[in-house]
C-alpha cells in the first residue's frame, strides 16, 4: 500500500464562488490563508451546484488572477477547471500568466466537466461523458507543449491536479499526467479508488509515490484523517460556501495537521 509517510500533510480549502459577493469571497481566502491553509481553491462554472440555481456567482480565472494578488503565501488554483470551456493552447498561457503573477503558487487543477447547464447556457457542446474525457486526454499533452513554448515559461512545472473517480480512463489520465490526483468519497472508495491507481501507473511505468493523493472531507479529522493517511492520502480539501464562508472545519482540520506535524 503507498504509503503518506514521505509526504507532508497538506489542508486545502474550496470557496465555492456562488451566493456572496467577491468582498466576501476576497475576505475569506484572506482569512484561510491567515489560518495557516496550505491550498485555496475555487471551482469552475458559471452557475450555482447548491441553493438558488440562478444565485450569485463568479468565474473561476478571473477569480484566480486577483487571488494570485491578495495572498502571498498559498497555493491557488481551480478544483478543478473544466477542460471543455478554454481551448488547452489559451489554458497553459493563462495558468502561466497567474504562475508568474502569484510568483509559482498556482496549481493547476483540471477535469473533463460534467454540470450541464453551464455547457447549455454558455454554448459549449454537452456531448458524452466518454467523449468529454477523451477531449481531456487530448488535450492535457497540448497544454503541457505549450508550457515549453511560453515566454517567459512558467516559474516551475506547473502542478497538474486530476479531479475525478472514473476507473478506465480517469485515473489512467492520472498515471500518465497528473502530480495530484483529486478524488471524493468514503476510505473504502478511496482504497479502492487508489488501488486502481496504481495499477495504472505501472501499466503507464509511473512511480504511484510520484502522485500525491488529496482527497475531499466532511467528517472530523480525528476519526477520518488516520484512516485515510494509511491510504497514502496526504491533501485533505474542506468546501464551504457562500454567503457567510463558514470556516470553522477548516480550522478543526488545520489543528489536527499541526497536531500530525508537532
Amino acid at each position: 500500500m503507498t504509503s503518506a509517510s514521505n509526504r507532508k500533510i497538506r489542508i486545502g480549502v474550496q470557496l465555492q464562488p456562488q451566493h456572496a459577493e467577491y468582498k466576501a469571497i476576497r475576505r475569506a481566502a484572506s482569512e484561510a490563508e491567515e489560518l495557516g491553509v496550505d491550498i485555496v481553491f475555487n471551482w469552475d462554472h458559471f452557475y450555482p451546484l447548491y441553493g438558488e440555481p440562478e444565485g450569485l456567482h463568479y468565474e473561476c480565472w478571473t477569480m484566480l488572477g486577483a487571488w494570485a494578488e491578495s495572498t502571498s503565501r498559498v497555493e491557488i488554483g481551480a478544483l478543478v477547471t473544466c477542460n471543455s470551456y478554454r481551448n488547452p493552447e489559451l489554458l497553459a498561457d493563462m495558468a502561466r500568466t497567474v504562475d508568474h503573477i502569484s510568483d509559482g503558487r498556482l496549481i493547476l487543477g483540471i477535469g473533463s466537466g460534467w454540470f450541464e447547464k453551464d455547457y447549455d447556457e454558455y454554448g459549449y457542446e454537452f456531448g458524452t461523458a466518454g467523449g468529454r474525457l477523451d477531449d481531456l486526454a487530448e488535450a492535457l499533452p497540448r497544454i503541457e507543449s505549450r508550457f515549453g513554448k511560453l515566454n517567459p515559461a512558467p516559474t516551475r512545472k506547473i502542478p497538474v491536479l486530476i479531479g475525478g473517480g472514473g476507473e478506465k480512463k480517469t485515473l489512467r489520465l492520472v498515471a500518465k499526467h497528473a502530480d495530484i490526483w483529486h478524488g471524493f468519497g468514503d476510505p473504502e472508495v478511496v482504497e479502492r479508488k487508489v488501488k486502481i491507481l496504481d495499477q495504472h501507473c505501472a501499466d503507464v511505468g509511473r512511480d504511484p509515490k510520484e502522485i500525491e493523493r488529496s482527497v475531499a472531507v466532511e467528517g472530523e479529522p480525528e476519526e477520518l484523517g488516520p484512516k485515510l493517511l494509511e491510504l497514502g492520502v496526504s491533501l485533505f480539501t474542506v468546501a464551504t460556501g457562500g454567503p457567510d464562508y463558514n470556516l470553522d472545519k477548516l480550522r478543526s482540520w488545520i489543528e489536527w495537521r499541526d497536531k500530525q506535524q508537532s
